[in-house]
């Protein structure tokens, strides 16, 4: 029997407390990974590990404000004391929000964006690096967005901070394509997450609408895609940009 394709693998995922970022931790534990469940909500973060320590993988949860350094910091620091190192890492976490005309969004909504949905995904890199290099190299994943490729006029901080994670990734992955990291992101378009569900049947309806596949993304889609990228299947991949988006992008 072969063994599983993450054994013996710290996998360390922001945001998973629900959504892409549980699924992700899933998978990953499901393919033999520890999977490190980093959420601001340690109540949906132990819930995600119990259900993946209940399912037989394993999992811990950490807490992370991932737009705190510090906080970020110390949960990595504490992934590799507890679990011996680093290997794999996808920073997912991020916000929406503050939707309007560029000249009509509110400062600090503007702000806050911009603190969770890039500074958060470069704090996750920046920490992560040293212990993915210290434990002999590894890959990250950014979980970027179709607005990280295509504009949206009225979802501006969004869209720059998606666009910002999109270059980060290739900046970071030229970085250190000698230092035995690889660096992609992914881009999915809208996803049947409960972050849809005040939606009535018309808003749903509209946003099925964008996609020419004709319905909404799965998490489950979005996880096999990171996970591919995650795999020594991808070794010669880095600097990408790989849409999860029922052709939206293609358009």
């Amino acid at each position: 029997m072969a063994e599983p394709e993450f054994a013996g693998r710290i996998a360390f995922v922001t945001g998973a407390g629900g959504g892409i970022g549980a699924n992700i931790a899933r998978r990953l534990a499901a393919e033999g990974a520890h999977a490190v469940v980093a959420d601001i909500d340690m109540t949906a973060a132990q819930t995600v590990v119990d259900e993946i320590v209940g399912a037989g993988g394993a999992a811990s949860a950490v807490a992370c404000d991932t737009s705190e350094p510090e906080q970020v910091e110390e949960a990595i620091r504490l992934t590799v004391v507890e679990h011996g190192g680093l290997h794999l890492a996808v920073n997912n976490a991020g916000i929406g929000g503050s939707r309007g005309l560029a000249a009509d969004i509110d400062l600090s909504g503007w702000r806050r964006i911009i603190d969770v949905t890039l500074s958060g995904v470069f704090y996750g890199i920046h920490f992560q690096l040293p212990a993915m290099i210290a434990s002999g190299g590894g890959a990250i994943v950014n979980v970027s967005s179709i607005f990280g490729l295509v504009g949206n006029g009225r979802s501006v901080p969004y869209t720059a901070a998606k666009h910002g994670v999109t270059g980060l990734t290739k900046a970071v992955a030229l970085g250190y394509a000698d230092r035995g990291v690889r660096v992609n992101s992914v881009h999915p378009g809208y996803i049947d997450t409960p972050a849809l569900q005040h939606l009535d049947e018309e808003g749903r309806s509209s946003l099925v609408r964008l996609h020419p596949l004709g319905r909404l993304g799965l998490a489950e889609e979005v996880a096999e895609v990171v996970l591919f990228l995650l795999s020594e299947r991808a070794s010669f991949v880095t600097g990408s940009q790989f849409s999860v988006d029922g052709g939206y992008s293609a358009q």
